[in-house]
C-alpha cells in the first residue's frame, strides 16, 4: 500500500514525497524510484520523520510497535502522523507511547488492496489527536485518490473491519486450504464452475496471491475477529453434522438441517426476499450469473434438462457422468418445499420438529447444485453473532466483502437456488469429501488464529499459496476484471438508489 500511495501522490504532482524501507532494501528502492517524479528515497525512517509534515507508517500491524518506537522520537515538530495498519489497536498504542506530545495523530486506512483502483472506495480517516485543521490538511493531501472518506474512531474501525472482513477471509482461506489438501483444482474438473462458483474461486485465488500478513494482523490482533473466525468454524462443523444426520436419517433429521438454514436466512436477510417485480426495482449486489461466467477459469458443465428420479446426466469436459465421485447415482433434482415454522423465535436456532412436506420441483439449472457449505456457514455465523452485514455495506465495505455478501444474498434470496442447495447438501454424495476437507480447514484456521502466532499463520498460508502459485497470473487478471465490473455496477446501483430516494 505504501507504493500505491507514493505513486498516486507522485501522479498528483507532489514535489517532495520522502520514502524508505528497511535499510537492506535502500539501494533497490533507489533504483525503483530513480525516474519517479517527486519521490525522494531516504536511508531510514529517521530521515523521513525529520523532513516530513505528514508521515504514514505503512507497516504490518505485527511490527508497528517496533517501527514507531525506533523512528517516532525523530518526528518533526507538529507533524501529522498516520498509519496504514489493518488493525488499529496496536497502532494507537504505539503512537500514544512513542510519538512526541506535539505530534498530531490523524490516521487512515484504504479499505482495498493495492491492485484495486481507489476511486470511490472507502478511505477511513481517524482524527485521534489534533485540531480540525490537521484533519483538513490530510483530506486535502489524499483528495487525489478520489476515494470516499469515512470518519471513525480507532475502536469503531476495528469493530467494523472485523464485521466486514473476518468471516469473509475465513471462508476464502478455508476453501483454498481444502482444495490444496485435496490436491486438485476443482474448476479444471468441471465441478465448481460457473455462476456464483466463479466468484468463490476467483476471490480465493486473489487472497492467496497477496501477502500473508495482510490477513494475519486482522485475524490475530483484533479480538472481535478471533471470535468471529471461531464461530465460522463452529457453524461449518455443526451444519456439516446436520447434513450427514439428515442425509442418512429420518424426516425429522432432514427438517433439523433445513430449519437451521432457514433460521440463518431469517436473521440475516429477513424480509429481503423479493418478488420478481420488486427485484426489477432493486438491483442486487451480485452481478448476474451470465456476467460472472465471463470471468470463469473453467468451463461450465452441460446439464441435461431431462431430470429423472434416479440419475442426472451431466457432461464434464466430454465425460458423461451418471455417478458421483463416490460411485453412487446422482440424487433426484426434485426437492421438498420448506416453510418456516410459525411462532418460532428469531433469536435462537429453531428446535427440531416434524411438519408435513409438500413435493416441489426445482427448475433445471445449468450449474450443478452443491451444498454451498461455505456460504451457509457464513450466514449462520452472522446470525449467531447478530451481525447485520448491510449495516456496513455502504459505509466501509471492501470489494471482497461486497462481492461475497452479494454471492450469499444471491443464494439466500433465491428460493429455488437455496432449495436446490439444501437438497444437494442432504442427498448428494459427490461433494461430501470436499465439504469434509472444508470443515477441517475452517477448524484449522480457527485454531491457528487462537494460537496467536504469526509464524504458524505464515506457514499455513504459504503452504496453500504454493499449491496455487502457478495459477496466480491468470487468476489475477480475471479477478481484477471481475471486481472492476462489480464496482462499476455498484456505483451505478448507489446512484440509482439516491435518485429513487429523491423521487
Amino acid at each position: 500500500m505504501g507504493r500505491m500511495y507514493a505513486s498516486l501522490l507522485s501522479n498528483a504532482g507532489w514535489k517532495k514525497i520522502y520514502v524508505c524501507d528497511i535499510p537492506s532494501k535502500y539501494n533497490h528502492l533507489c533504483l525503483e524510484y530513480a525516474n519517479t517524479p517527486g519521490v525522494l528515497v531516504c536511508p531510514d525512517g529517521h530521515a523521513v520523520s525529520r523532513a516530513s509534515d505528514f508521515i504514514i507508517y505503512s507497516v504490518e500491524a505485527e511490527h508497528i510497535d517496533k517501527a514507531v518506537k525506533e523512528y517516532g522520537p525523530s518526528t518533526k515538530h507538529c507533524a501529522i502522523v498516520a498509519g496504514q495498519t489493518s488493525v488499529k489497536a496496536p497502532e494507537q498504542a504505539a503512537f500514544e507511547n512513542y510519538l512526541p506530545e506535539d505530534t498530531h495523530i490523524v490516521s487512515c486506512h484504504s479499505l482495498h488492496g493495492p491492485t484495486v483502483s481507489p476511486i470511490d472506495q472507502p478511505l477511513v480517516l481517524i482524527r485521534h489527536r489534533g485540531p480540525p485543521e490537521a484533519l483538513t490538511l490530510v483530506e486535502s493531501i489524499l483528495r487525489c485518490f478520489r476515494s470516499r472518506y469515512v470518519y471513525m474512531s480507532y475502536r469503531d474501525h476495528d469493530l467494523v473491519t472485523a464485521n466486514t472482513q473476518a468471516v469473509t477471509h475465513a471462508a476464502f482461506l478455508s476453501m483454498g486450504s481444502a482444495w490444496a489438501s485435496a490436491r486438485w483444482y476443482p474448476w479444471e474438473h468441471g465441478l465448481y464452475v460457473g455462476g456464483i462458483e466463479t466468484a468463490k474461486v476467483n476471490l480465493t485465488l486473489r487472497i492467496y496471491s497477496n501477502a500473508w500478513h495482510v490477513y494475519a494482523g486482522l485475524a490475530i490482533l483484533n479480538p472481535s475477529a478471533r471470535v468471529q473466525i471461531d464461530q465460522y468454524a463452529k457453524s461449518a462443523t455443526e451444519l456439516f453434522k446436520l447434513m450427514l444426520a439428515g442425509g442418512n436419517g429420518t424426516d425429522e433429521d432432514k427438517r433439523a438441517f433445513r430449519q437451521r438454514v432457514e433460521w440463518g436466512r431469517q436473521i440475516v436477510f429477513g424480509d429481503r426476499v423479493l418478488s420478481d417485480s420488486e427485484k426489477a426495482k432493486r438491483r442486487p449486489i451480485l452481478l448476474s450469473e451470465d456476467v460472472l461466467d465471463r470471468f470463469s477459469l473453467g468451463k461450465a458443465p452441460q446439464v441435461d434438462s431431462s431430470h429423472t428420479r434416479g440419475a442426472q446426466d451431466i457432461k464434464f469436459n466430454g465425460y458423461d457422468e451418471r455417478h458421483s465421485r463416490s460411485g453412487r447415482p446422482s440424487p433426484a433434482t426434485n426437492s421438498t418445499a420448506y416453510a418456516p415454522e410459525s411462532g418460532s423465535s428469531n433469536n435462537d436456532p429453531p428446535p427440531v420438529t416434524i411438519s408435513p412436506r409438500t413435493p416441489s420441483t426445482v427448475p433445471p439449472t445449468r450449474y450443478r447444485p452443491n451444498s454451498h457449505l461455505s456460504l451457509l456457514a457464513m450466514v449462520d455465523s452472522w446470525a449467531h453473532l447478530k451481525i447485520n452485514p448491510y449495516t456496513h455495506l455502504a459505509l466501509a465495505a471492501t470489494p471482497l466483502f461486497r462481492l461475497f455478501l452479494g454471492v450469499a444474498e444471491h443464494l439466500f434470496m433465491s428460493p429455488n437456488l437455496l432449495q436446490a442447495s439444501t437438497h444437494s447438501a442432504l442427498h448428494d454424495t459427490w461433494h461430501r469429501g470436499d465439504d469434509l476437507e472444508f470443515v477441517i480447514a475452517a477448524r484449522g484456521w480457527s485454531q491457528c488464529v487462537n494460537f496467536e502466532s504469526f509464524e504458524v499463520y505464515r506457514k499455513r498460508f504459504q503452504e496453500t499459496r504454493m499449491f496455487f502459485e502457478a495459477r496466480f497470473e491468470e487468476a489475477s487478471k480475471v479477478g481484477s476484471a471481475m471486481i472492476k465490473a462489480l464496482m462499476e455496477t455498484e456505483i451505478e446501483r448507489e446512484k440509482g438508489k439516491e435518485d429513487s430516494e429523491k423521487d
